[in-house]
Protein backbone atom coordinates (compact mmCIF):
# COMPACT_ATOMS: atom_id res chain seq x y z
CA UNK A 1 0.00 0.00 0.00
CA UNK A 2 1.13 3.23 -0.81
CA UNK A 3 1.44 5.96 1.54
CA UNK A 4 0.87 10.10 0.68
CA UNK A 5 1.14 12.81 3.63
CA UNK A 6 0.47 16.34 3.70
CA UNK A 7 2.86 17.99 6.10
CA UNK A 8 2.59 21.52 7.89
CA UNK A 9 2.62 23.55 11.13
CA UNK A 10 -0.05 23.56 12.56
CA UNK A 11 -1.47 20.50 10.64
CA UNK A 12 -4.35 19.66 12.71
CA UNK A 13 -7.02 21.65 10.44
CA UNK A 14 -6.50 19.74 7.27
CA UNK A 15 -8.92 17.43 5.94
CA UNK A 16 -6.74 16.25 2.90
CA UNK A 17 -6.58 12.84 4.49
CA UNK A 18 -10.17 12.82 4.44
CA UNK A 19 -10.27 13.85 0.74
CA UNK A 20 -7.62 11.88 -0.77
CA UNK A 21 -8.51 8.28 1.29
CA UNK A 22 -12.29 9.32 0.18
CA UNK A 23 -10.92 9.81 -3.94
CA UNK A 24 -8.71 6.43 -3.12
CA UNK A 25 -11.75 4.47 -2.34
CA UNK A 26 -13.70 5.47 -5.02
CA UNK A 27 -10.85 4.84 -7.91
CA UNK A 28 -9.81 1.54 -6.34
CA UNK A 29 -6.84 2.92 -5.53
CA UNK A 30 -4.45 0.73 -2.88
CA UNK A 31 -2.87 3.77 -0.91
CA UNK A 32 -3.45 5.74 2.48
CA UNK A 33 -3.28 9.48 2.99
CA UNK A 34 -2.66 10.87 5.98
CA UNK A 35 -1.05 14.10 7.83
CA UNK A 36 2.33 14.94 9.96
CA UNK A 37 3.14 18.07 11.64
CA UNK A 38 6.71 18.64 11.33
CA UNK A 39 9.64 21.06 11.83
CA UNK A 40 11.63 23.51 9.28
CA UNK A 41 14.54 20.91 10.47
CA UNK A 42 12.63 17.39 9.90
CA UNK A 43 11.96 18.56 6.06
CA UNK A 44 15.36 17.62 4.45
CA UNK A 45 14.69 13.79 6.40
CA UNK A 46 10.97 14.61 4.79
CA UNK A 47 12.33 14.43 1.51
CA UNK A 48 14.64 11.29 1.62
CA UNK A 49 11.76 9.62 3.00
CA UNK A 50 10.13 9.96 -0.78
CA UNK A 51 13.17 9.58 -2.45
CA UNK A 52 13.65 6.25 -0.82
CA UNK A 53 10.37 5.52 -2.17
CA UNK A 54 8.93 5.06 1.62
CA UNK A 55 6.43 7.66 0.71
CA UNK A 56 4.83 8.30 -2.66
CA UNK A 57 4.26 11.76 -2.70
CA UNK A 58 2.90 14.49 -0.28
CA UNK A 59 1.58 18.11 -0.09
CA UNK A 60 3.10 20.65 1.59
CA UNK A 61 1.11 23.84 3.80
CA UNK A 62 1.90 26.25 5.99
CA UNK A 63 4.61 27.45 6.45
CA UNK A 64 7.28 25.55 3.75
CA UNK A 65 5.89 25.99 0.94
CA UNK A 66 8.66 28.46 0.06
CA UNK A 67 11.39 26.57 2.69
CA UNK A 68 11.02 23.24 1.34
CA UNK A 69 12.41 23.89 -1.99
CA UNK A 70 16.44 23.93 -1.58
CA UNK A 71 15.39 20.15 -0.86
CA UNK A 72 13.97 19.72 -4.10
CA UNK A 73 15.63 18.35 -7.45
CA UNK A 74 13.25 19.69 -9.72
CA UNK A 75 10.63 22.10 -9.74
CA UNK A 76 7.38 22.47 -12.91
CA UNK A 77 6.99 25.48 -14.42
CA UNK A 78 4.31 26.60 -12.19
CA UNK A 79 5.88 26.51 -9.04
CA UNK A 80 9.18 27.85 -10.15
CA UNK A 81 7.19 31.10 -11.50
CA UNK A 82 5.15 30.50 -8.37
CA UNK A 83 8.17 29.81 -5.79
CA UNK A 84 6.31 27.90 -4.15
CA UNK A 85 5.68 24.26 -3.84
CA UNK A 86 2.43 22.37 -2.36
CA UNK A 87 3.14 19.02 -4.52
CA UNK A 88 5.92 16.55 -4.36
CA UNK A 89 6.45 13.40 -5.56
CA UNK A 90 9.32 11.12 -7.67
CA UNK A 91 9.64 10.89 -11.23
CA UNK A 92 12.94 8.51 -12.03
CA UNK A 93 15.72 9.70 -9.24
CA UNK A 94 14.25 13.20 -8.98
CA UNK A 95 12.07 15.02 -6.55
CA UNK A 96 9.81 17.19 -8.06
CA UNK A 97 8.38 20.13 -6.75
CA UNK A 98 5.29 21.60 -8.78
CA UNK A 99 2.75 24.23 -7.43
CA UNK A 100 -1.41 23.12 -7.77
CA UNK A 101 -2.49 25.91 -5.76
CA UNK A 102 -2.37 28.68 -9.12
CA UNK A 103 -4.58 25.72 -10.43
CA UNK A 104 -6.97 25.46 -7.28
CA UNK A 105 -7.49 29.30 -6.74
CA UNK A 106 -8.10 29.94 -10.45
CA UNK A 107 -10.85 27.06 -10.69
CA UNK A 108 -12.46 28.37 -7.56
CA UNK A 109 -13.39 31.65 -8.73
CA UNK A 110 -13.44 30.91 -12.59
CA UNK A 111 -16.28 28.02 -11.89
CA UNK A 112 -18.08 31.30 -10.27
CA UNK A 113 -18.17 32.64 -13.09
CA UNK A 114 -17.10 35.67 -11.87
CA UNK A 115 -15.88 38.58 -13.95
CA UNK A 116 -12.85 40.00 -12.42
CA UNK A 117 -11.36 41.47 -15.57
CA UNK A 118 -10.15 44.99 -14.53
CA UNK A 119 -10.99 44.95 -10.83
CA UNK A 120 -9.42 45.43 -8.08
CA UNK A 121 -7.80 42.89 -5.37
CA UNK A 122 -6.53 43.31 -2.01
CA UNK A 123 -4.35 40.06 -0.37
CA UNK A 124 -3.78 40.43 3.57
CA UNK A 125 -0.40 38.41 3.55
CA UNK A 126 2.47 37.08 1.63
CA UNK A 127 2.96 34.01 2.43
CA UNK A 128 3.69 30.73 0.51
CA UNK A 129 0.36 30.69 -1.08
CA UNK A 130 0.35 34.42 -1.85
CA UNK A 131 2.43 34.24 -5.42
CA UNK A 132 -0.05 31.67 -6.50
CA UNK A 133 -2.75 33.55 -5.94
CA UNK A 134 -1.78 36.76 -7.52
CA UNK A 135 -0.54 34.53 -10.53
CA UNK A 136 -3.79 33.36 -10.58
CA UNK A 137 -5.69 36.98 -10.57
CA UNK A 138 -3.46 38.00 -13.57
CA UNK A 139 -4.81 34.84 -14.89
CA UNK A 140 -8.43 35.99 -14.84
CA UNK A 141 -7.65 39.92 -15.32
CA UNK A 142 -7.64 41.61 -12.29
CA UNK A 143 -6.30 45.17 -13.10
CA UNK A 144 -4.66 45.78 -9.77
CA UNK A 145 -2.83 44.21 -6.68
CA UNK A 146 -2.45 45.48 -3.71
CA UNK A 147 -0.62 43.48 -0.98
CA UNK A 148 -0.38 43.67 2.71
CA UNK A 149 1.37 41.68 4.97
CA UNK A 150 2.01 41.75 8.74
CA UNK A 151 6.27 41.96 8.14
CA UNK A 152 6.37 44.31 5.56
CA UNK A 153 9.83 43.27 4.69
CA UNK A 154 8.41 39.93 2.97
CA UNK A 155 5.96 41.81 1.18
CA UNK A 156 8.93 44.13 -0.28
CA UNK A 157 10.34 40.73 -1.03
CA UNK A 158 7.46 39.94 -2.70
CA UNK A 159 7.09 42.76 -4.66
CA UNK A 160 10.99 42.21 -6.37
CA UNK A 161 9.14 39.11 -7.99
CA UNK A 162 5.80 40.84 -8.96
CA UNK A 163 6.66 44.28 -9.41
CA UNK A 164 3.24 45.19 -10.60
CA UNK A 165 2.13 44.84 -7.17
CA UNK A 166 1.35 47.74 -4.55
CA UNK A 167 2.15 47.29 -1.13
CA UNK A 168 0.32 48.68 1.86
CA UNK A 169 1.05 48.72 5.25
CA UNK A 170 -0.99 46.20 7.97
CA UNK A 171 -3.97 47.77 9.06
CA UNK A 172 -4.27 50.00 6.16
CA UNK A 173 -7.34 49.18 3.82
CA UNK A 174 -7.67 50.08 0.00
CA UNK A 175 -10.99 49.55 -1.91
CA UNK A 176 -10.89 46.93 -3.49
CA UNK A 177 -13.49 44.51 -5.81
CA UNK A 178 -12.31 41.35 -3.76
CA UNK A 179 -9.97 41.30 -0.54
CA UNK A 180 -8.79 37.27 -0.09
CA UNK A 181 -7.07 36.43 3.42
CA UNK A 182 -3.95 33.95 2.65
CA UNK A 183 -2.84 34.82 6.09
CA UNK A 184 -3.67 31.89 8.77
CA UNK A 185 -5.05 34.57 10.71
CA UNK A 186 -8.47 32.69 11.12
CA UNK A 187 -7.67 29.32 12.09
CA UNK A 188 -8.20 29.93 15.81
CA UNK A 189 -11.53 30.71 16.94
CA UNK A 190 -10.75 33.97 18.52
CA UNK A 191 -8.63 35.31 15.53
CA UNK A 192 -9.31 38.85 13.87
CA UNK A 193 -8.25 40.79 11.20
CA UNK A 194 -7.40 44.61 11.20
CA UNK A 195 -9.53 45.49 8.75
CA UNK A 196 -12.11 48.85 8.08
CA UNK A 197 -15.02 46.49 6.92
CA UNK A 198 -17.26 49.61 6.34
CA UNK A 199 -15.10 50.70 3.26
CA UNK A 200 -16.78 47.97 1.02
CA UNK A 201 -19.79 47.56 -0.23
CA UNK A 202 -22.34 44.75 -0.45
CA UNK A 203 -21.02 43.90 -4.05
CA UNK A 204 -17.02 42.96 -2.81
CA UNK A 205 -16.56 39.57 -2.53
CA UNK A 206 -14.38 38.71 0.81
CA UNK A 207 -12.45 35.61 0.30
CA UNK A 208 -10.79 33.53 3.12
CA UNK A 209 -8.46 30.60 1.76
CA UNK A 210 -9.18 29.09 5.08
CA UNK A 211 -11.95 25.94 4.76
CA UNK A 212 -11.78 24.80 8.47
CA UNK A 213 -13.48 26.58 10.27
CA UNK A 214 -16.14 27.24 7.08
CA UNK A 215 -16.35 30.85 8.34
CA UNK A 216 -13.63 32.50 10.08
CA UNK A 217 -13.99 35.68 11.65
CA UNK A 218 -13.04 37.47 8.86
CA UNK A 219 -15.90 36.07 6.83
CA UNK A 220 -18.68 36.44 9.19
CA UNK A 221 -17.41 40.76 9.56
CA UNK A 222 -18.08 40.79 5.72
CA UNK A 223 -21.34 38.92 5.98
CA UNK A 224 -22.81 40.62 8.76
CA UNK A 225 -22.14 44.02 6.45
CA UNK A 226 -24.07 42.05 3.21
CA UNK A 227 -20.91 41.54 1.07
CA UNK A 228 -20.31 38.18 -0.71
CA UNK A 229 -18.41 35.61 0.92
CA UNK A 230 -16.66 32.38 -0.08
CA UNK A 231 -14.02 30.24 1.78
CA UNK A 232 -10.86 28.13 0.82
CA UNK A 233 -12.86 24.51 0.69
CA UNK A 234 -13.10 24.51 -3.53
CA UNK A 235 -9.60 26.24 -4.02
CA UNK A 236 -8.85 23.47 -1.65
CA UNK A 237 -10.46 20.86 -3.28
CA UNK A 238 -9.43 21.79 -7.53
CA UNK A 239 -5.67 21.99 -6.07
CA UNK A 240 -5.71 18.94 -4.26
CA UNK A 241 -7.71 17.20 -7.53
CA UNK A 242 -4.82 18.31 -9.35
CA UNK A 243 -2.25 16.64 -7.58
CA UNK A 244 -4.58 13.66 -7.20
CA UNK A 245 -3.49 13.77 -11.24
CA UNK A 246 0.21 13.97 -10.84
CA UNK A 247 0.30 11.35 -8.58
CA UNK A 248 -1.90 8.82 -10.47
CA UNK A 249 -3.12 10.15 -13.64
CA UNK A 250 -6.44 9.99 -12.78
CA UNK A 251 -9.26 13.07 -12.74
CA UNK A 252 -11.27 12.69 -9.61
CA UNK A 253 -14.68 13.37 -8.79
CA UNK A 254 -15.80 16.86 -7.86
CA UNK A 255 -19.29 16.56 -7.03
CA UNK A 256 -22.35 17.34 -4.59
CA UNK A 257 -21.87 14.06 -3.25
CA UNK A 258 -17.93 14.89 -2.12
CA UNK A 259 -18.57 18.45 -1.23
CA UNK A 260 -21.35 17.04 1.47
CA UNK A 261 -19.17 14.50 2.63
CA UNK A 262 -16.21 16.90 3.34
CA UNK A 263 -18.33 19.81 4.95
CA UNK A 264 -20.30 17.61 7.35
CA UNK A 265 -18.61 15.28 10.45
Amino acid sequence: MKKYLVIGNPIEHSISPKLHNYWFKENFIDAYYDKLKVNESDLEYFINKIRNKEIAGANITVPFKEKIIPFIDKLTEEASYANSVNTIYLSGNNIIGDNTDITGFYLSLKTQNLNLTNKLAFILGSGGVTPSIIIALKRLGVKNITVSNRTKKKAEELKKKFDFIDLKDWGETVKANIIINSTSIGLKKDDQINLNFGLFGSETLFYDVIYNPIKTNFLKNAEERGCVIQNGLMMFVYQAAAAFKRWHLLDPKIDTKLINFLTND
